[in-house]
């Protein structure tokens, strides 16, 4: 079952964030009944957690809305499954750029028909309306991890590619390094190397 959490706010942001995932129902509790009281109620209703500006969980989307206005606006009409999202609050508070990052599976990458958790994992930015959802991955490799440094203004990160093709990461892969500068209007990805 598809459901939508209660909207988050960032701090500092004019916009909730719903986000939206995949319920499994127990079986114990086919008839629909939820009661709030019993102890042997076991079922969770929450798709997603949220600490300070970061949401996680196995998310299908996000809603926003801008506070003060009715509308609501899905982040992509595409199948991804969004395992975390960072608000970069330390670069809005410098640079008056809000942005979100997230990590996410965006491909059946390993060809099982099931976009999940063992599919390649990709890094996405936008603006904190959900507006600009930018892929800033190349197809085909995956994140290892990403870092804000904040005297610099750049996101780095570090991606692995399948040089070999065998579906596997393995010593005969190649480790890619990037940058992008936040304090631009366009996010460019930089490479460096560092042989």
């Amino acid at each position: 079952v598809v459901i939508t959490d209660l909207p988050i706010q960032l701090q500092g942001t004019n916009v909730l964030l719903f986000p939206v995932g995949d319920l499994n129902v127990n079986e114990r509790n086919s008839k629909g009944i939820y009661d709030a009281s019993s102890p042997v109620n076991k079922q969770s209703f929450k798709i997603s957690n949220y600490s300070e500006n970061e949401i996680t969980g196995y998310l299908r989307n996000v809603k926003f809305q801008e506070i003060g206005t009715d509308s609501i606006k899905a982040l992509t009409d595409k199948p991804v499954l969004i395992q975390s999202i960072t608000y970069l609050k330390t670069i809005a508070d410098k640079t008056k750029q809000q942005i979100l990052v997230y990590m996410l599976a965006d491909m059946d990458t390993n060809k099982d028909n099931i976009l999940n958790t063992n599919d390649i994992q990709s890094l996405y930015l936008s603006d904190i309306s959900g507006s600009r959802f930018t892929k800033i991955t190349t197809d085909f490799q995956e994140v290892i991890d990403w870092n804000v440094i904040e005297s610099k203004n750049r996101l780095y990160f570090r991606t692995i590619e399948d040089a070999n093709k065998n579906g596997a990461f393995d010593k005969n892969d190649i480790m890619h390094y990037h940058f992008i500068d936040l304090s631009e209007k366009e996010w460019k990805v930089t490479d460096y190397n560092l042989k």
